[in-house]
């Protein structure tokens, strides 16, 4: 089957919605589609791309520019069409939107552990740093346990 990366549309979310459920089924609430896709599109939606096979999103990711580093979130692929190509293709058109911008180099974050996701990013060309990961909870709920996954 073939496949399309474009950007997100409204008439996605519901794909979009089961595709993190299923790729991210620990999440916390603000990192539901419905929190996280609104505030997504006020700022860069050209970020955010969807890859759509047969008019069904089988795979997501968002992206981030601040004018000297991209990022890389919320990167996923349905479990029945991974290895096929889908998340190479979304990582590859969202790096060219970003060079497109001047970012000149790209970060993103995996939980420690996760061997696969870690190949994976290897083969595309990311490297690991050295770094410490640090976070804040600057919302309205201070009840945010930034130690559960984000």
């Amino acid at each position: 089957m073939s496949f399309a990366v474009v950007t997100y549309a409204e008439r996605h979310f519901g794909d979009v919605e089961a595709l993190w459920r299923e790729a991210f089924p620990h999440d916390a609430p603000r990192n539901h589609a419905a929190a996280v896709i609104p505030k997504k599109l006020a700022a860069q939606p050209e970020l955010f791309l969807v890859a759509v096979e047969e008019g069904r999103v089988i795979g997501s990711v968002m992206a981030g520019y601040d004018g000297y580093r991209g990022w890389l979130n919320r990167v996923a692929v349905l479990k029945s069409h991974q290895r096929r190509g889908v998340g190479a293709a979304l990582i590859r058109e969202t790096e060219a939107r970003l060079r497109a911008l001047g970012c000149s180099k790209i970060n993103l974050q995996i939980r420690a552990g996760n061997e696969a996701v870690a190949g994976f990013y290897r083969h595309l060309g990311y490297d690991i740093e050295e770094r410490i990961s640090m976070a804040k909870a600057v919302s309205a709920d201070r009840r945010l346990d930034l130690k559960k996954p984000s």
